[in-house]
């Protein structure tokens, strides 16, 4: 009886959900964390008295999976996404499933941080670097730090083949003069374990059970300023960056509002909720949050979002040969 309750409460629930996007004026499908979501959401609405908007949450593979499932029903419901890479944006480009728009917002963004046609812009860099406990040995400077003696057995990474920051982050490294896929060889012959996401690296590290960790840097520069023992660097290399970019769907119902919303959030108003929520804006002449060094003094590390696609499926089988599909 429970269960037949459940169910019943389970298919209210999900009608109506499907009622409120129906009505909505602007339906935006995102990997955001919920109380991100809800800002950029608020803001927006604030700054569009009048529209109903309505967004569906999950993380990148799975909100993606719902899309391609409507896309192939021939019912898409999203009218905008905004997930975490542009190589993902940028398959769905190529597949003519992106709404060119150019907007005139995108003057105050590097040419690199959007595509040139106008199918998608970056909204925030979210970068990669390395966390270490602050009872670590040794405090690290460099990526191969990482693969040095003093690290043997004392690193944890996401793993690619379950995080596409962890994906975007190999592609970028393995790019990188000196590093190569060479360089994971060698984090693996020195005991690093790659596995899970951001989050798992940052609880092992913060407890001590790990003294250095690969993971993005928002997670540990908060948790440093709720008291944590750890500290984030940012590597003399450079970093690898996602920037949770913002398209329009080709099938979009309401076009004039997911206009609206992609000059909302790259203007400074949307730009300043970005860096308000702890993230370094996509727009560079608006600081960065507290806790990180200036922004002149980042540097990140390019990566060609076509490139990245096409050798996608290559590197995910290069990660896997090296750490026997670990994670």
């Amino acid at each position: 009886m429970n269960k037949i309750v459940s169910a019943i409460s389970t298919l209210a629930a999900t009608a109506l959900l499907a009622g409120a996007v129906e009505a909505a004026d602007l339906v935006i499908y995102t990997s955001q964390p919920n109380e991100d979501a809800q800002a950029t959401v608020d803001g927006f609405k604030v700054a569009n008295p009048g529209l109903e908007v309505e967004w569906v949450r999950d993380g990148t593979p799975k909100i993606m999976a719902k899309l391609m499932a409507e896309i192939e029903a021939g019912n898409p419901v999203a009218d905008v996404l905004l997930i975490a890479d542009t190589v993902t944006l940028e398959r769905m480009k190529q597949a003519g499933q992106l709404l060119a728009y150019r907007s005139p917002e995108a003057k105050n963004l590097d040419a690199s941080l959007y595509d040139a046609d106008g199918h998608y812009y970056s909204t925030k860099l979210i970068t990669t670097g390395i966390m270490y406990n602050t009872q670590a040995g040794m405090k690290p400077a460099s990526w191969k730090d990482l693969a040095k003696p003093e690290a043997k057995g004392l690193v944890a990474m996401p793993s690619p083949l379950t995080s596409g920051a962890a994906l975007i982050h190999a592609q970028t490294l393995t790019g990188v003069n000196g590093l190569g896929w060479d360089y994971y060889r060698q984090l693996k012959d020195n005991g690093a374990i790659a596995a899970g996401g951001n989050g798992a690296v940052l609880k092992s590290v913060a407890s001590g059970e790990k003294a250095y960790g690969v993971v993005v840097d928002y997670l540990p520069i908060r948790e440093k300023a709720k008291g944590a023992p750890v500290e984030f660097v940012f590597p003399e290399e450079g970093v690898s960056a996602v920037t949770e970019p913002v398209a329009i769907l080709s099938s979009t119902k309401h076009q004039e509002a997911a206009r609206k919303f992609i000059d909302y959030i790259l203007s400074d108003e949307g730009q300043k909720v970005q860096l308000d929520l702890g993230y370094i804006p996509a727009h560079d002449g608006l600081g960065v949050p507290a806790g990180f060094p200036p922004r002149e003094e980042i540097k990140v590390l390019p990566l060609n979002a076509a490139d990245a696609l096409k050798n996608s499926e290559q590197d995910l089988k290069s990660f896997s040969d090296i750490f026997d599909t670990a994670g």
